[in-house]
């Protein structure tokens, strides 16, 4: 019989294998639209994962549909090259001998003629590749290459599309170059991405939902904003934990290179955007960047200055440390303060504090 999960929209993957030291076992129910990032450390058993929603990996039992369609059950396995899925995986692995061009007429090589130029067509105009189409792929620098190989893995037009750490060989320069590429298949593909990373910037950026693994297993899976707030989860991420805060463009000051952000809580100055008025927006707020006042600061330099409520405290895994949730009128604010102030100001949940961010990252 099969599984009626599968007549369930979304992504439902339920795996299990045993390796020499390592056991995998997960069960997932994932959204059917935009990008799941899967976020673990090296070993976690991310691209595993991923090998086994591809049917590289066969898990003897397990489950798979996607938006209704049964990849696998107990009484079938639909290999490989009949799942309407595209990967990209780390290392572009473009052919030397051929065009870029080249490469996108033979990777569609295995979709019906009536539906190649179309999804050729809006590939290259999504990846901004046109003016590369004659070039030899050896004269591409990292970022062209992989919004080569994206465009390739797109032109299939894939119900599903895997990518395993594609930014991962790139230099800083190369990221930033292709960072806006990435967002654009957020906001503009209909079909679920599973965006395997171990950079919280980049999963800050991209992602509406987030898998945690460890060890073989999910941790926790969510929303991304719920996710990132949660104390419980916060060792994951490191120096790097924080909130992000769905925000809209609201007024540029040319005078002082400001923008105001405004979001459900309030308002945020930020280093002056190109964003449109009226444009929506992800600001990241490192809990670092945060410092509490139990008053008003008066004569600070620090602009963004908001009345929050504490929530919960929480463990940094960093001896004299200590994580603060606080609620900024609905929405969830982390700071990292040290115990000795955590102890002076008397911070305890239900107390009314000022929160004092000092830095914001405006993504796009």
């Amino acid at each position: 019989m099969t599984d009626p999960a599968a007549t369930v929209a979304g992504i439902r993957a339920r795996f299990a294998l045993a390796f020499a030291g390592f056991a995998f076992d997960v069960d997932l129910a994932l959204p059917g639209r935009g990008v799941t990032a899967v976020f673990g450390a090296s070993g976690s058993g991310k691209t595993t994962l991923l090998r086994c929603i591809a049917g590289l990996e066969r898990s003897p039992g397990g489950r798979l549909s996607v938006n209704g369609a049964v990849w696998q059950d107990a009484q079938s396995f639909m290999p490989t090259h009949r799942r309407p899925l595209a990967y990209v995986f780390q290392e572009p692995s473009l052919f030397a001998h051929l065009s870029v061009r080249g490469n996108l007429d033979y990777g569609v090589k295995r979709v019906p003629a009536a539906l190649r130029a179309g999804g050729q067509a809006a590939a290259i105009e999504l990846l901004g590749i046109g003016p590369l189409l004659e070039r030899a792929t050896q004269d591409l620098s990292g970022g062209e290459r992989q919004r080569v190989a994206i465009a390739r893995a797109l032109a299939l037009k894939p119900n599903l599309l895997l990518m395993d750490e594609p930014l991962a060989s790139l230099d800083l320069a190369r990221k930033r170059e292709i960072l806006p590429y990435l967002k654009r298949l957020h906001d503009e593909l209909d079909i679920p991405v599973l965006y395997v990373s171990h950079s919280a910037d980049e999963v800050s950026r991209l992602a509406d939902h987030l898998v945690l693994m460890d060890h073989g297993r999910v941790l926790a899976q969510g929303g991304l904003n719920e996710m990132l707030a949660r104390l419980d989860l916060s060792e994951a991420f490191g120096e790097d934990v924080g909130a992000v805060i769905d925000a809209t463009v609201a007024s540029h000051d040319d005078t002082d290179h400001l923008s105001r952000i405004d979001f459900n809580g309030g308002s945020l100055l930020v280093s002056r955007c190109a964003d449109a008025l009226g444009q929506r927006v992800r600001a990241r707020v490192r809990a670092s960047d945060v410092s509490l006042s139990d008053r008003v600061p008066v004569g600070s330099s620090i602009l963004n200055i908001l009345p929050a409520r504490v929530l919960e405290l929480g463990r940094t895994g960093t001896p004299g440390h200590v994580l603060v949730k606080l609620d900024v009128q609905g929405t969830p604010l982390l700071a990292r303060i040290t115990t000795r102030s955590c102890r002076s100001l008397q911070i305890e949940a239900g107390r009314s504090v000022w929160a004092q961010v000092k830095s914001v990252a405006v993504m796009r």
